[in-house]
């Protein structure tokens, strides 16, 4: 029997756009795919029924639960929706927190559909697959930094198609439109800091977010599309990581970003401290607890400040964009 393991880059989400849906459309984002760390998954076609394994090297419990939630169940839409007549056996070799900013939900879910319909030699396009498995229905980064991989700005959905606030998990839509999709500098590193935390924002906590706050100003989605498109995007086309860096620490003073301090502002004191030892910008993916900042020789010493802020309890590790998508290994 044919055996595959497709490889799946983590993401940040950096910022969702227009949560106030005055302009006709309501959602859109940017994000970018990490190298470190990936989703890993294998596969071996069997006679019939769903198994799932886990490597000895995958201890987090957490993620554990969520593989054996997401996998199933994106395994079974996958086989009906293609009227597949074959088992699957799956063996989860590296995976990372679920609920803390890397995008894991999408990843397991599109990974798993990738395998099986690369296994029965269907060719189909990542943002079908995210349809069909469930995910995308609020921002396109997870489904498009899996298939392209690198810097990503979606452009949401038609109010016609989503008329309501809510988060990937809970919304039915497509995924996101593309808007456009770039190279990330090779050259920036950059820093994952995770403060240790007692709870994750997740499921009906993250309904009861969009339901009961949105729409958010008119204005702050203005400001976050200005820094988007006239700051964020042109610093890093022109590689200059300063104001790049600058721009990420604007972002999380307007728009879905301040609302979501706002609500938690644990975070802030962190992030100050981080950007106060010398950090260009730093900013906080999704609802965290993931933070990031870019950094290059200049201020590389930020790492180990880094560190020293965050604590034992924290996780501190340097990272890269990854500009290329998902692989499968046969």
């Amino acid at each position: 029997m044919k055996k595959l393991i497709i490889k799946a880059p983590s993401r940040i989400h950096m910022s969702l756009i227009d949560l106030n849906g005055s302009y006709r459309r309501v959602d859109g984002g940017i994000g970018l795919a990490l190298a470190d760390p990936q989703f890993v998954l294998e596969v071996e076609q069997i006679e019939s029924g769903i198994e799932l394994t886990f490597a000895e090297t995958v201890t987090d419990e957490e993620a554990i639960e969520e593989c054996k939630e997401k996998i199933p169940d994106a395994a079974k839409r996958t086989i009906e929706h293609f009227d597949i007549d074959s088992g699957f056996r799956f063996i989860v070799h590296n995976t990372y927190p679920p609920h803390s900013g890397f995008g894991s939900g999408t990843q397991i879910a599109v990974s798993t559909a990738h395998l099986i319909t690369e296994t029965m030699g269907i060719e189909i396009e990542s943002r079908e697959l995210s349809s069909i498995v469930g995910r995308g229905g609020t921002s396109g980064i997870g489904t498009y930094t899996h298939d392209l991989g690198g810097f990503i700005l979606d452009g949401g959905h038609s109010k016609e198609e989503k008329p309501l606030f809510l988060p990937s998990g809970a919304s039915q839509a497509k995924p996101a439109t593309l808007i456009a999709r770039y190279d990330f500098p090779e050259e920036w590193n950059i820093l994952i800091a995770i403060p240790y935390i007692e709870k994750h924002m997740e499921g009906d906590d993250e309904v009861d977010v969009f339901q009961t706050y949105c729409p958010i100003p008119k204005e702050e989605v203005e400001q976050v599309s200005h820094l988007i498109l006239m700051n964020l995007v042109p610093f890093m086309l022109e590689k200059d990581i300063k104001n790049f860096g600058w721009a990420v620490s604007e972002l999380q003073k307007v728009g879905f970003n301040k609302l979501e301090h706002s609500l938690d502002d644990s975070y802030l004191p962190t992030m100050k401290a981080i950007e106060d030892a010398g950090a260009y910008g730093v900013g906080i993916s999704s609802f965290g607890p993931v933070l990031y900042t870019v950094f290059d020789e200049s201020n590389a010493d930020i790492v180990e400040k880094t560190k020293e802020i965050i604590g034992d309890k924290g996780t501190v590790f340097v990272t890269k964009a990854q500009n290329h998508g998902f692989t499968i290994e046969k």
